[in-house]
């Protein structure tokens, strides 16, 4: 069992966080915690929390607040606070997980660094397949050159691959991980952002304005996102001026934050 907590955000799809939950569960090494950050989900996804609860081998945390829209900043703050380890690893309800991801991540993480993964991203039929059937490892190898895990491309990829440049702050929230004292440093998420989009460059950019690097991570921490339709996206153009007044403003703290669930 890893000293970490693994934060999963949802909404309404109570079907994916069932796959993802299992493949959390069959993880070589198992979070110390699991925490679902759920932005207002109904009663389908309490209940499939609740089974699952039942034999779950790590404490399963439900931490829910009222669909008032898109809030996952807000969620994953309460989230955050919650935390009761030292490092947090962040994932979204739909995915599912390589049986080596949690693993993968607790390799690299190093003090002063923050971790960038990404995913691969699975066609509509081939979601649909492993949803009516369930996600095996043999199912998840056989998908996608993307998924290979090899340790020394890991480990040369970590400090060159979109680090510099235009990609300095390129991340996806869906697949992340933090030091949670490098979080409150930085006062978490900033809870402007209502909608769609930018939430998770932000805070990148308040970290790397605060001196926390960006390590990223390639060849391993290998995850798998099932396909759905797009975000509505009509806050996006507001939710780039906050990121943008980040950059220009060599923000580093949220004014409105983690702090208030502390």
């Amino acid at each position: 069992m890893a000293s970490c907590s693994l934060i999963i955000a949802t909404y309404n799809w109570p079907e994916a966080l069932r796959l993802c939950l299992q493949s959390v569960r069959d993880q070589k090494l198992l979070p110390g915690e699991v925490i679902v950050a759920d932005d207002g989900s109904g009663p389908a996804t309490a209940g499939l929390i609740k089974e699952f609860q039942h034999d779950f081998p790590v404490p399963l945390m439900h931490i829910w607040h009222p669909d008032e829209g898109f809030r996952l900043a807000a969620i994953r703050n309460k989230a955050i606070a919650a935390a009761s380890t030292d490092y947090i690893i962040q994932i979204d309800g739909d995915l599912v997980l390589h049986p080596w991801f949690i693993a993968d991540h607790m390799e690299i993480r190093k003090p002063g660094y923050f971790v960038a993964g990404s995913r691969v991203m699975l066609s509509a039929a081939t979601s649909a397949s492993l949803l009516a059937k369930g996600a095996t490892e043999a199912d998840l190898q056989k998908i996608s050159i993307n998924g290979l895990r090899n340790r020394l491309l890991r480990s040369l990829l970590a400090n060159t691959y979109k680090i510099k440049g235009r990609h300095k702050y390129y991340v996806k929230g869906c697949n992340m991980a933090f030091w949670k004292k490098d979080l409150v440093a930085v006062n978490g998420y900033n809870e402007a952002f209502k909608g769609w989009g930018s939430e998770d460059r932000e805070i990148a950019i308040r970290l790397i304005n605060a001196g926390i690097k960006k390590q990223s991570i390639k060849m391993g921490a290998v995850c798998y996102h099932l396909y759905h339709k797009l975000s509505e996206k009509s806050t996006e153009e507001q939710n780039e001026k906050i990121m943008m007044t980040a950059i220009s403003e060599k923000m580093m703290v949220a004014p409105d934050g983690l702090d208030k669930y502390l």
